[in-house]
């Protein structure tokens, strides 16, 4: 039985993950804000992390000292946090994703392959929406597919999108990627991207009805990463994609 370790066990992912841990025949074990990540470390056999961005350094350093791997779900990363984890990955097994959902790892997978096949002339427009209490955006999933579409263009996302409209804005930027960010109520997280077309729009969209999804996707990957051997991993990977 793997013992899986929860870094913010009373959050509303925490809930869920310790619920996905027990219904895939595994222990869970975990800290909340301003517990003894290092102990949680020593004691798990890997680690799963949906907490703060603020809180990452702490917990990487962790496992690097433990020599434990970690699935990092923590949404609003910078860039600074993206060093600390290749740093970290060089000592220990580390898959970071914006969404730990299967689906939308498959998504992201179409997604990169339409953006590929078909021509710029098809606008890429990414829609999200989320619960009212959701602080960063776009989404990490929505940043996600718009990688995802990126690389299928073969073009830098940091460069070549668009976000906030709002007022006389002028024509849409030719090859750009665009992001729109609603928020309101209860919702889990959904997410569409339109190719928008010459005289067709083509729609790739996922539905989240439910936490579980993701703690489900977590607790698959964090199965998968103990086998694995240091380095930075996706969830792609996990799938075999």
């Amino acid at each position: 039985m793997t013992s899986i370790g929860i870094i913010g066990s009373q959050g509303r992912m925490g809930v869920a993950l310790a619920a996905a841990i027990s219904e895939a025949g595994q222990r869970s074990c975990g800290v909340d804000k301003g517990g003894n990540v290092a102990r949680l470390a020593a004691s798990a056999d890997v680690l799963v992390d949906f907490s703060s961005p603020a809180a990452l350094e702490a917990t990487l350093d962790a496992c690097v000292a433990a020599g434990k791997p970690i699935v990092i779900g923590t949404t609003g990363l910078e860039e600074r946090h993206h060093y600390l984890i290749d740093d970290a990955a060089r000592d220990v097994a580390v898959l970071q994703t914006g969404n730990t959902s299967l689906g939308v790892t498959l998504l992201a997978h179409l997604v990169r392959e339409a953006a590929a096949r078909l021509d710029p002339e098809y606008d890429i427009e990414i829609v999200e929406m989320h619960h009212r209490n959701k602080v960063d955006a776009p989404s990490g999933t929505a940043l996600l597919l718009g990688e995802a579409a990126a690389e299928g263009r073969g073009i830098s996302l940091a460069t070549c999108s668009e976000r906030g409209r709002d007022g006389l804005t002028g024509a849409r930027g030719h090859g750009k990627i665009g992001f729109a960010s609603l928020r309101g109520g209860t919702v889990a997280g959904d997410h569409d991207v339109i190719f928008a077309g010459p005289e067709e729009m083509i729609t790739l969209s996922h539905r989240a009805e439910n936490r579980m999804i993701f703690a489900r996707g977590a607790v698959k990957a964090a199965l998968w990463l103990i086998h694995q051997k240091p380095g930075r991993y996706t969830m792609p990977q996990v799938l075999g994609l």
